[in-house]
This record gives C-alpha cells, sequence and structure tokens, in this order.
C-alpha cells in the first residue's frame, strides 16, 4: 500500500473505493501536532496518530479488528499521546444533492450559541444557520472534510425536524463534496433523523483531543 495521510483515506471512502484488506491495519501521520483518530472501515482500521507499528503491535494482535477501537489500546494511545479520546461514534456519508434545501434557512454570525461554540472547537470554516425549529451547522472537521452538526428545538422534537435539517445540509455542502455526519450509537433520535435524510453508515470513529478539551 502506497502511504497515505488521514485527508486521503477520507476522500477514498467518499469516492467508495474499496479500502485494501492487507494490511488490514493501516498508520497514517497525525491529522495535526494535538489531535488523533482510530477510524474502522469494514475488513480495514485506520490509526492517524504519530506511532510506531512495532508500538502498536503491542496492543494489537492478530486480526482483531475491535482491538483499535477497544478501551485497553485507546487507553495506552491515550497514555502515549497525553490526548483524551471521545466517544465512538457512528460515521455516515450523504451526497450532495441539487437544488435549494427543503427549509428556510437564516445565515447567523458570531453566534454564541453552545453548539455554535463547540463547533468551532472541532472545526474551521464554521457556517451556521437558524429555521423556526433548530440550528444548523456546518464546517470543515477532520482530515478536511465537511462535517454538519444540528440542533433541534426541544419543545418541537419528534416531529421530523432533524431529517429536514440533515437534509437541507447535503443542499449546502460546499465545492460538490459529500458531507459527514458523526452520531454516538446511543443518540438513537438523532441517527434515526441521519438516516432519514439519505446519510449512509460507512465505518466508526474516536477522536483523542487534549484532555479538558470539551
Amino acid at each position: 500500500m502506497e502511504p497515505r495521510d488521514l485527508a486521503a483515506v477520507l476522500r477514498a471512502v467518499e469516492r467508495a473505493e474499496r479500502q485494501v484488506p492487507d494490511p488490514w491495519l493501516e498508520l497514517v501521520p497525525s491529522p495535526s501536532s494535538d489531535r488523533a483518530a482510530v477510524l474502522a472501515f469494514p475488513g480495514h482500521v485506520v490509526i492517524a496518530a504519530d506511532i510506531e507499528r512495532p508500538w502498536a503491535e503491542k496492543w494489537i494482535t492478530g486480526d482483531d479488528f475491535a482491538a483499535p477501537t477497544g478501551p485497553a489500546f485507546l487507553g495506552a494511545l491515550e497514555r502515549r499521546l497525553r490526548l483524551s479520546a471521545g466517544t465512538l461514534d457512528v460515521m455516515l456519508l450523504g451526497t450532495p444533492l441539487p437544488g435549494d434545501p427543503p427549509v428556510a434557512l437564516r445565515r447567523i454570525e458570531n453566534s454564541r450559541h453552545p453548539r455554535v461554540l463547540r463547533a468551532h472547537h472541532y472545526r474551521t470554516d464554521v457556517r451556521a444557520w437558524t429555521t423556526d425549529h433548530g440550528l444548523l451547522i456546518i464546517g470543515r472537521g477532520l482530515g478536511g472534510r465537511w462535517e454538519v452538526a444540528f440542533e433541534v428545538d426541544e419543545t418541537v422534537r419528534g416531529r421530523g425536524h432533524g431529517r429536514i435539517l440533515a437534509t437541507a445540509a447535503r443542499h449546502l455542502v460546499p465545492a460538490g463534496r459529500p458531507i459527514w455526519a458523526q452520531c454516538a450509537p446511543g443518540n438513537a433520535a438523532s441517527l434515526r433523523a441521519i438516516l432519514a435524510a439519505g446519510f449512509q453508515p460507512v465505518g466508526s470513529e474516536v477522536l483523542l483531543m487534549p484532555p479538558g478539551f470539551r
């Protein structure tokens, strides 16, 4: 396998290219000096961290595809990099859609909304909109990919507004690239909304960041 970086890995997934199964464990450089990530795809796991293969293989033996996202390895990686592992998220990918979004959007600037502030911690080129029932955010995240986040007003949840917001993001992604969504498996309501908006599951990820970053 030719050496590549995390951005190249993600672009290959966006193009629906099959991941090389041998070796099933791929190490690529950390996406930045203060972040690392472990991404799992069918039959292929990518560790984006500045570590050596012999060190990783002390914790990952045989063909244990679950080991890189398990507590033993992630704990060792936290100690090695002095970073803190976040939650295990499902990664979903939505292809761009033509035309206008299915809901009226109002662009907002310099918002102090907690979800917008959080987006600025994780992403660059953040863009945010409000609707009558919620908030929609897109920005460039891990490996430069476009990512979506949304929040539905608590008083109107369970009425399909999350699906509408997630669908709107597919109309807004710049340059015709697909857009990614990350969701904790236990957040069933958001996961259902993202799936209903036409996003497809492609894998899982754990992001490691400085302790206390959240």
